[in-house]
């Protein structure tokens, strides 16, 4: 854990001289997301493969880039692509970046992904609120504590209320429909099967990923707030017999949906 923590430093340290003002709020832009980052005012873009201890992202739509500049007037630093652990990361790799984001000194947290839709209401477009979520992944803390975080951080309340509440009320203010609910992060990278989506369903899942969970929970463990968004790109309930997950389909829903979801970002920071 010690040269886990010195890799941080080192990071820290690289990114400190490239830099001219420190981010005060971290974003990760999922899947087909990543256009949030044209509204960021005097970018200044690292790619992630000129920074140290830095894994590159493999997946299909995202960039690969991290931006330091002003987005509703707060400083912000962006991940323009996550990593993944079916890309065959271990957790420690793939939530690296929150751990510099919190050595950053980071306050909040904004989360965004492509999700399917359990829920029998949510339809292609929808944009739901991740006001909880189910893990079935890898928990990103086993292993020795990173001091002086606790070692069994609480999780009943891991997406800040207060951000969810202020959320809504933009979005209301903005004719915005949302929904809001409980997201389950799995492993991917294989889409789920028919049973599958019941299965989640009937533990209480409205949307389903493969990503965010382990980033949220390092975030807590560092003691940030988080809000978190998912874009439902696919329908999984009330399959068709021709139905088939298309991950081309995916990206042209999240890329659609791209617009609106990051106008709500950019309003909710600037009234944090």
């Amino acid at each position: 854990m010690e040269e886990y923590v010195k890799k941080i430093q080192e990071t820290l340290a690289f990114l400190n001289q490239k830099i001219d003002k420190k981010p005060e709020t971290g974003i990760v832009l999922g899947s087909g997301l990543g256009d949030l980052a044209d509204k960021i005012e005097n970018p200044q873009i690292i790619p992630y493969s000129e920074i140290p201890n830095f894994v590159q992202s493999t997946a299909m739509g995202h960039k690969g880039n991290l931006i330091f500049g002003v987005l509703g007037g707060k400083n912000v630093i962006a991940m323009q692509g996550r990593f993944h652990y079916y890309e065959g990361y271990n957790m420690q790799e793939v939530t690296f970046p929150i751990r510099v984001m919190a050595a950053f000194g980071i306050h909040s947290l904004f989360v965004s992904n492509a999700a399917g839709g359990v829920h029998p209401s949510y339809k292609v477009g929808d944009l739901m609120i991740i006001d909880d979520h189910i893990n079935l992944l890898p928990n990103p803390l086993i292993g020795k504590n990173i001091e002086p975080f606790p070692r069994f951080p609480d999780m009943t309340r891991a997406y800040d209320r207060a951000i969810i509440t202020l959320a809504e009320k933009i979005a209301a203010e903005n004719s915005v429909t949302l929904q809001k609910g409980i997201y389950l992060g799995g492993t991917g990278p294989t889409y789920e099967t028919p049973a599958e989506y019941k299965f989640f369903r009937m533990i209480g899942a409205d949307a389903v990923g493969m990503s965010t969970v382990p980033e949220v929970i390092v975030a807590r463990h560092s003691g940030i707030h988080v809000f978190g968004m998912s874009v439902i790109t696919n329908e999984a309930h009330g399959f068709a017999d021709d139905f088939v997950n298309d991950h081309n389909d995916v990206m042209e829903a999240a890329n659609k949906a791209a617009a609106v979801m990051s106008a709500l970002f950019e309003k909710i920071i600037k009234n944090l």
